[in-house]
C-alpha cells in the first residue's frame, strides 16, 4: 500500500525539540544497507516500486527505534502533581492514594531476535505516595519510550516498571505486557502445513514495591481491575520461566531455511549488523550477535526465485482435469463457486514489513466443468504472496491466473493486515485492507458481485492469527 508521509520525517524527542530522521547520516548508512539486502534478492534497486524502498525502510526503523533518543526524565519532569491524600506509606483502597492503573495501551516494539515488529497491549498501574501522583499519559508516554527499541518481552516490561518506579517513587508499579509475535512460514512449509499459526503469544509482568512479591495482596487488586482475574494470573509466566527464544526466528518453519542461504550471503548480514549500528545499537551485544542472521534468513523468503514460470508450468499441466466432463451449458447456465479463506504472507515492498491476510476467490464456471480444487488456488495464492509485494498487485495477479485456468469470470477478494499501518507513522492497530479484482462477467454484472460479496463471513481478516 501507498505511503503517507514520503517527504519528511520529523518527530519530537525531548522538550519540544525535534528532530528530522532523513537528514542525520545514519539514515542514509541504513539506506545504503537496504540496498544491499534488495539486491541480494535478486531485486532491481532502481525498479519504480523499489527506488524510495530503502529511504522509506530507513525512515521506519528510525521512527520505530526512536526511544533511545528519548529520556524518562523528560517526560516525567512537570508532570508530578501534589495531592494532600496520597500519604507517605500505602494509600487506602478507594481513597485517593489507591491503586491507579491505566488498561489496554496499544504499543508496538521492534524484536531484537529478528527485527520483526511485535504488537503488545500494555497495563500499567501503580500505587502513588509521597503526596504526588503523575498525569495518567505520561505512564503511557514511558511505556513507550522503552517500547520504541529492539527489545525482548519480559526486559521491556521490567524497564518500563524500573523507570516509572524511579521517576515517580511510588508505593509500587505494577506492568503486564500482552505480547504478539508474527509466525511467519517459510515458502516451502507453507505449503505443506496448512494449519500454521499466524502468531506466538506471550503473557510477561514485572512488579516493585508493594508489587516486588508475585503473591502480594496488591496483585489480586491489580488484576481484578483488569476484568481478568485467575485468568491472566495463570498464563503470566514468571521470570524464571519466560523462554528464552519466544521468537519463532529460533525455532520455527522460518529458521529452517538452509543456513549456506545466509552463510552464502555475508554482504547482507554485514549490511543487517551495519543497520543495528546505525539505530544506537551493539551488533555485538550477545541478544544481537545472531540478529542479522535471522533477518536474513527471514528475508530470503521473498528472493526473486521465479515462482510465477513454475506456476504455470504446473497449472499447463493440470488444465486438461479442468476440461468439461459432458456437455457445456450456455454463458446464462453458468455456476458460481467460490474458494474462501485462503491464507497468505507476503512482504511489504515499500517497507520490507509483513503483511498478512486471506483471499477469497469466486468464478463462473457452466455446468459440466470439474470443479477446480482448493489447493491449486492455494498454491496460485502462495505463488504471488511470497515476493516483495502490494497488495493491489497481489489481488491482479491471482485473478489473471486463476482467470486463465477456469476461463475468465472471476472475483478476488484480499482482506490484509499491514504491519506497516502499526509499526509507523499513523500506527492505526486494529486496521485492515481490502482490495477487489474483477474479471469477466463479475465486472459487467453488479448483481452477481454482490451475491459473491455476501457469503464472504465477517471480520475474516482477523482468522489468521
Amino acid at each position: 500500500m501507498g505511503s503517507l508521509d514520503e517527504d519528511h520525517l520529523c518527530v519530537e524527542i525531548e522538550n519540544g525539540m525535534k528532530v528530522c530522521f532523513e537528514e542525520e547520516p545514519e539514515t542514509v548508512a541504513i539506506e545504503e544497507a537496504v540496498k544491499v539486502l534488495l539486491q541480494g534478492l535478486g531485486e532491481d534497486v532502481n525498479r519504480e516500486g523499489l527506488v524510495k524502498t530503502p529511504l522509506r525502510v530507513a525512515k521506519a526503523l528510525r521512527q520505530g527505534t526512536r526511544g533511545y533518543k528519548q529520556k524518562v526524565k523528560d517526560v516525567v519532569e512537570g508532570a508530578l502533581f501534589p495531592e494532600v491524600g496520597v500519604h507517605d506509606g500505602v494509600g487506602h483502597a478507594g481513597g485517593v492514594g489507591g491503586l491507579v492503573i491505566v488498561r489496554d495501551l496499544d504499543l508496538f516494539s521492534y524484536c531484537e531476535s529478528c527485527l520483526l515488529p511485535f504488537q503488545l497491549k500494555c497495563h500499567v498501574g501503580y500505587v502513588p505516595s509521597g503526596q504526588r501522583v503523575v498525569g495518567l499519559s505520561k505512564l503511557s508516554r514511558v511505556a513507550d519510550v522503552f517500547a520504541k527499541r529492539l527489545q525482548d518481552p519480559q526486559r521491556l516490561a521490567d524497564e518500563i516498571c524500573s523507570a516509572l518506579h524511579h521517576g515517580i517513587r511510588p508505593a509500587g508499579v505494577a506492568v503486564i505486557l500482552e505480547c504478539l509475535h508474527i509466525h511467519f512460514p517459510n515458502v516451502e512449509s507453507v505449503f505443506l502445513d496448512s494449519k500454521h499459526k499466524g502468531w506466538v503469544k506471550l503473557l510477561v509482568s514485572s512488579g516493585s514495591g508493594v508489587f516486588g512479591n508475585e503473591n502480594a495482596d496488591a496483585w489480586v487488586d491489580f488484576l481484578g481491575l483488569l476484568k481478568l482475574r485467575v485468568v491472566i494470573a495463570e498464563k503470566i509466566l514468571s521470570k524464571d520461566s519466560v523462554e528464552q527464544n519466544w521468537c519463532p526466528s529460533h525455532s520455527s518453519p522460518m529458521a529452517k531455511i538452509p543456513s549456506d542461504l545466509v552463510a552464502g550471503n555475508p554482504e547482507m548480514v554485514a549490511a543487517v549488523a551495519s543497520i543495528l549500528k546505525s539505530l544506537g545499537e551493539d551488533p555485538s551485544r550477545k541478544e544481537l550477535v545472531e540478529t542479522p542472521g535471522h533477518f536474513v534468513r527471514w528475508l530470503m523468503n521473498f528472493q526473486d526465485t521465479k515462482l510465477e514460470m513454475k506456476l504455470n508450468g504446473f497449472t499447463r499441466g493440470i488444465t486438461d482435469l479442468l476440461k468439461p466432463n459432458g456437455e457445456v451449458g450456455s454463458r446464462n447456465n453458468k455456476l458460481m463457486h467460490s474458494e474462501l479463506n485462503l491464507s497468505f504472507w507476503s512482504q511489504c515492498e515499500h517497507h520490507l514489513l509483513p503483511f498478512y491476510g486471506l483471499v477469497h476467490i469466486g468464478y463462473f464456471c457452466p455446468k459440466g466443468f470439474n470443479h477446480t480444487g482448493k489447493s491449486l488456488l492455494q498454491s496460485i495464492v502462495h505463488c504471488y504472496g511470497f515476493k516483495l509485494q502490494v497488495q493491489e498487485r497481489l489481488t491482479r495477479q491471482i485473478a489473471e491466473t486463476v482467470s486463465s485456468i477456469l476461463g475468465g469470470d472471476v472475483m478476488v477478494v484480499v482482506e490484509a493486515n499491514h504491519t506497516c499501518m502499526i509499526s509507523r507513522g499513523i500506527e492505526k492497530f486494529g486496521s485492515n485492507t481490502a482490495t477487489i479484482a474483477v474479471l469477466g462477467q463479475f465486472a459487467t454484472d453488479p448483481a452477481a458481485r454482490a451475491m459473491f460479496l455476501q457469503i464472504i463471513p465477517d471480520g475474516t481478516a482477523s482468522q489468521i492469527s
